[in-house]
């Protein structure tokens, strides 16, 4: 049989004697059990340790991460309010434009008319309204919202350019409206009926007589083309300017032209002298305003005093 029990013996260096221990058997499987125990508890708790510090560092740079994403999320919510906020003044100053210019816009259901709603209605929402953001909307939503900013960005892009062109033609319109005297000096002869100086009977003044010194410079009103340079009857020596819109300016009597058929014009060139050829009474420029053919008074085009 087995013994059950050890005898442990401790001999000293010197003379004393010699001590016994008498060990159980069961107490030193009692003392190994405990001591796998002990190490296996300080095993798994190492490694549950160890387990949960990698755990809390990675949930501290998932909650790191968690609150960046927030505040972006929350400052991409901020900026789409803003966008939106900026494309709705947008809108409503594109309708005042078009109420100004007299344009419409059948894709947004714009038109000339009052801008604020009938009684009894109520104004339409349009796909800009982006002011009720909340804090909970998710990922999905905000990007719906983006493709609807998306698509009227580009509703207002194209609408801006159709009132960039539109003003960019007024702008041309404008520059080609003889708007400023071709010449200074007396007005001798308006526009409209007056009595002829060499027949004396009563016959249409298509223009204006400026009465000005021999050689005194004539400017164009405003930016055409010459079409015409040259003799033509009664008026002498004639220049034709056409400014584009159906407006036409022509000039008799010059003592010299300083353009020629096809040059280019600008509002303020020099483009000939007064004279007194023709038949003239003395020294004056005849100046017409025609649009589309039709003589008109060259004073209702002109700004200045």
């Amino acid at each position: 049989m087995a013994k059950k029990s050890f005898t442990l013996m401790v001999i000293p260096d010197h003379d004393a004697p010699v001590k016994r221990y008498t060990i159980q058997r069961s107490f030193l499987v009692q003392v190994g059990m405990g001591l796998m125990l002990v190490v296996g508890l300080a095993a798994g708790a190492s490694i549950h340790y160890f387990q949960v510090a990698a755990d809390a560092s990675e949930n501290r740079i998932l909650r790191e991460e968690n609150l960046t994403l927030r505040s972006q999320l929350k400052s991409v919510r901020e900026r789409i309010e803003h966008i939106g906020s900026t494309l709705d003044r947008v809108e409503r100053f594109d309708q005042k434009l078009r109420a100004i210019t007299l344009l419409s816009d059948p894709q947004r259901n714009l038109a000339m008319g009052p801008t604020q709603p009938e009684a009894g209605t109520t104004a339409p929402t349009t796909d800009t309204q982006f002011t009720q953001l909340t804090t909970t909307e998710t990922p999905k939503a905000l990007l719906g919202r983006l493709d609807r900013l998306s698509a009227e960005a580009t509703r207002q892009e194209q609408s801006l350019q159709e009132l960039q062109a539109y003003f960019q033609d007024q702008k041309s319109m404008l520059a080609s409206t003889p708007s400023v005297w071709p010449a200074r000096g007396w007005v001798t002869s308006d526009f409209g009926s007056r009595l002829d100086p060499y027949t004396a009977d009563r016959v249409m003044h298509a223009g204006i007589d400026i009465a000005a010194p021999h050689g005194k410079e004539v400017y164009s009103p405003s930016d055409g083309t010459v079409v015409f340079a040259g003799l033509e009857g009664g008026y002498g020596n004639v220049l034709v300017i056409d400014h584009g819109y159906g407006i036409k300016t022509r000039y008799g009597h010059l003592a010299k032209m300083l353009v020629k058929a096809g040059d280019k014009v600008k509002r303020g060139s020099l483009i000939a002298a007064v004279g007194n050829t023709g038949r003239s009474t003395g020294p004056h420029l005849h100046y017409e305003v025609r649009v589309n053919g039709i003589p008109q008074n060259p004073r209702k085009f002109i700004l200045e005093e």
